[in-house]
């Protein structure tokens, strides 16, 4: 561009021939002539380059793709797969996978197979729409890498969202999820957005409508949302949530988040939901806090009472003292045959009796479990303290951690001391008072005993009592009348002088 200025003006203010031009500037008369023609250099083709290797491959690349015009839309080649078959069916025409990717593309493009849709922007207005989604990710829960289910939802006015993970996307979890939701923006929307998920659709329609099933029906009734639904296999129909999930996976997935366990994990998430908060969407002024605050009072208010969300059952206590509830057995500190009820959320099972609860345990998604709490069957150990050491529920406890080394080694003492049966009873007493006066406590307790060299359940019981048995000093109390009665010290004058004579003597 820069030679063309500078023939142009040479040719105009300089020399003044095609000629002259050429001979000052070093160039050929030809490109003085384009030059003169316009001001901006013609866009010459390149030649094409010889493609030895993709030449003997593109007929059957093209056969593939056209097949999958045919074939359902998730069973259809990815180029890596074009590729493995390459190697297996064509071995005399190595193509590296790299190669066969541009390939592809090219000749998806060729035969009209990468058509892309244009979309209509839209405006929202404010407390009227948001859009909700669930999308899978990791984290460590206890050390342990952890596949989790996370539900987001998001306003569209706002760019508010809301994040929180469960372990199994049940439609307990996803109506769980929406209030707290609805609690975290401070309202309810007027229409909810959705894909065709089981927790809410029932059955896919013609065109837009539903069957949903009764108890989404039942909980937007009470929360007096509207739901709207996706067609099939058209994502970008709730494209504002499908952004965010992407944004907040990069943001705060990276890298993979580690907590204790997953209420410490949802806690996490909250804290992030809250620090986006500071964010501005691209395009706005405002950032997402302050929006979020203008859109509250356009929400519906919140309704008095959330929906009780727990399937409720009425098992009663087998002779391993447990309850068994969606296939699982749970123990409880009751005697066999007794009555409960049991309440299964998202996440605990709860389990009641007699107005009160009596055990509470987080839920198992697995099939056919035993979820044993060793705290639930000291009452029977009291009783049969022999069956201690090979118990399930001591070894459930030694698996979560809560049974330290330091009960160990003074089980080890006492067993020494006062033989087997003697120091299973003792240990079953000291976790009786855990149940009193805490576990933590219970075992500072034992360590405080242990480091004195002390292996004895009654010094471990004095320790656990020496916070209750201090007493505060009473301060100097005033004598009064009491002063008369004062008398003077003894002299012991006397005394040493029988002392100092005996020694003469």
């Amino acid at each position: 561009m820069e030679l063309f200025e500078e023939i142009r003006r040479e040719y105009e203010f300089g020399v003044g021939t095609v000629q002259g031009v050429a001979r000052r500037l070093g160039v050929h008369r030809r490109l003085v002539r384009e030059a003169l023609g316009g001001a901006v250099p013609a866009q010459r083709p390149s030649p094409p380059r010889a493609r030895p290797r993709v030449g003997p491959v593109t007929a059957f690349v093209d056969a593939v793709l056209e097949a999958d015009r045919r074939a359902p839309r998730k069973q259809r080649h990815t180029a890596h797969r074009i590729h493995e078959r390459l190697r297996a069916e064509l071995p005399e025409c190595p193509v590296a996978e790299s190669t066969v990717r541009r390939l592809v593309r090219e000749r998806r493009a060729a035969l009209g197979l990468l058509a892309r849709e244009t979309f209509v922007p839209q405006s929202h207005a404010w407390g009227d729409e948001a859009q909700v989604d669930w999308y899978e990710a990791v984290a460590e829960l206890g050390g342990v890498a952890t596949t989790l289910q996370v539900f987001a939802l998001r306003s569209m006015a706002s760019g508010a969202a809301f994040h929180r993970a469960y372990r199994r996307a049940t439609q307990q979890a996803f109506l769980e999820a929406h209030e707290l939701a609805f609690a975290y923006v401070g309202g309810v929307f007027r229409r909810l957005r959705y894909d065709n998920l089981g927790a809410a659709v029932q059955r896919v329609l013609r065109g837009h409508r539903r069957e949903e099933t009764a108890r989404f029906v039942a909980f937007r009734s009470h929360w007096r949302f509207a739901a709207e639904f996706c067609t099939p296999g058209e994502a970008h129909e709730k494209g504002g949530v499908e952004h965010e999930v992407g944004r907040f996976r990069r943001a705060h997935w990276v890298p993979v988040p580690r907590a204790a366990d997953l209420a410490a994990l949802n806690r996490l998430l909250l804290a992030a939901c809250r620090a986006d908060e500071e964010r501005t969407v691209d395009g706005r002024e405002q950032a997402v806090g302050a929006a979020m605050a203008v859109e509250r009072a356009h929400l519906l208010a919140l309704a008095a009472e959330p929906v009780d969300l727990a399937e409720v059952s009425f098992p009663t206590v087998s002779r391993l003292g447990c309850v068994r509830v969606a296939t699982n057995a749970y123990s409880v500190p009751l005697p066999a045959g007794t009555a409960v009820q049991a309440r299964l959320s998202a996440d605990a099972l709860e389990v009641w009796h007699g107005g009160r609860r009596v055990a509470r345990h987080a839920r198992s998604y697995g099939r056919h479990q035993d979820v044993h709490d060793l705290d639930h069957y000291l009452d029977v150990l009291a009783r049969k303290p022999g069956a201690l050491a090979g118990s399930t529920p001591l070894a459930r406890w030694r698996q979560l951690g809560r049974w330290p080394a330091s009960y160990d080694r003074l089980w080890d003492g006492l067993t020494e001391r006062l033989g087997a049966a003697a120091a299973a009873r003792e240990m079953v007493g000291l976790l009786r008072l855990g149940r009193q006066h805490g576990h933590a406590r219970l075992r500072a307790a034992v360590e405080a005993a242990l480091a004195l060299g002390c292996h004895d359940a009654a010094a471990v019981r004095h320790l656990l009592a020496t916070d209750d048995l201090a007493h505060d000093r009473p301060g100097p109390l005033d004598v009064g009348d009491l002063a008369r009665f004062e008398r003077p010290l003894p002299s012991v004058a006397e005394y040493d002088r029988l002392l100092a004579a005996g020694v003469a003597r």
